[in-house]
């Protein structure tokens, strides 16, 4: 025998589990005859028994052991990628729990799950709008949307888009107080502090000429709505420090302007989802049409162009 056939895997696993030639070929819909020519057959081939026959049991040996693990692991994957290809000529269906930021997920996420929504009605799509990172397994989120690094074991991490979070004001605001020249001048300037999900509140992080500098900056206002943040921003009460994609349109219209154009936070925005979801042919088709639509598209996350 060149190959190990798939039969003989499982009537190898069906001879453990039994601890029975005839309850195994009975398991399996052949004859007891042919369980035994099978098991004879590995043993041949392996140098090794697999199995103490006597006349009242079959008992597994320990190289029989070790075969039978290598042969549920392998017939789980073989059961795996049947099950996946099945499920990928299905229409996704049941729950999906989806996490992302307040604004990302008011003006771009939800858009974009209506219609993923639309194009699988079977699906019953849960948007959970949160201000603190989320732990995906204890909180039952199948995908996460966040701006950020992504440290957590157990998770796979999908760029969306490469991005970075910029400091701006509106035109008011600098002529009154003036610009800042160097990231140290934001110490005396009113910084609009906004707590994100991956910032620390009052410190700001940036790389610029001089390499990583961190900053601790003061106002007399913040919140952890980005919208918020934005529209005192506009207002005239101080600078900002916002995601690229999120002050595109202030930044090409001249409501706002850039202050300190040298000087950015990497901020790149990632789909996140379990290690254990990888293999579910329903979240996989989610996150492509997630990536997809926040790539191009009415709500995509455009920040090029001002």
């Amino acid at each position: 025998m060149n190959n190990i056939e798939i039969i003989d895997l499982r009537v190898l696993c069906n001879v453990a589990r039994f601890s029975s030639f005839v309850a195994a070929a009975h398991e399996l819909g052949i004859s007891p005859a042919y369980v035994s020519k099978r098991i004879a057959e590995l043993e041949k081939r392996f140098g090794v028994p697999l199995f103490y026959r006597s006349t009242r049991r079959v008992r597994i040996s320990d190289q029989g052991e070790i075969a039978y693990a290598w042969a549920r692991r392998i017939l789980e994957d073989i059961d795996g990628m049947a099950t996946e290809m099945s499920d990928a000529k299905i229409d996704p269906s049941g729950p999906l729990r989806v996490s992302t930021s307040l604004r990302l997920g008011r003006n771009h996420v939800s858009p974009i799950l209506a219609r993923l929504g639309k194009q699988h009605p079977r699906l019953e799509v849960w948007l959970e709008l949160v201000n603190s990172r989320v732990d995906m397994i204890e909180d039952g989120i199948d995908i996460d949307i966040r701006v950020g690094e992504v440290s957590e074991p157990n998770v796979i991490a999908h760029r969306v888009v490469k991005s970075e979070r910029i400091l701006c004001a509106a035109p008011a605001y600098l002529h009154e107080n003036g610009e800042p020249t160097c990231a140290t001048d934001l110490a005396r300037h009113e910084c609009l502090l906004f707590r994100g999900r991956d910032q620390p509140f009052g410190v700001w992080r940036l790389d610029g000429p001089n390499g990583s500098e961190t900053i601790k900056v003061t106002g007399r206002v913040g919140s952890n709505h980005g919208d918020i943040i934005r529209n005192w921003a506009l207002e005239g009460y101080g600078i900002i420090m916002l995601s690229d994609w999120d002050v595109a349109d202030d930044l090409r219209s001249g409501a706002l302007v850039r202050v300190l154009p040298d000087y950015s936070q990497p901020a790149d925005v990632m789909v996140v989802t379990s290690g254990r979801m990888t293999s579910s042919a329903k979240i996989r088709n989610s996150v492509e049409f997630l990536i997809a639509q926040l790539r191009e598209g009415p709500f995509a996350l455009q920040a090029k162009g001002f």
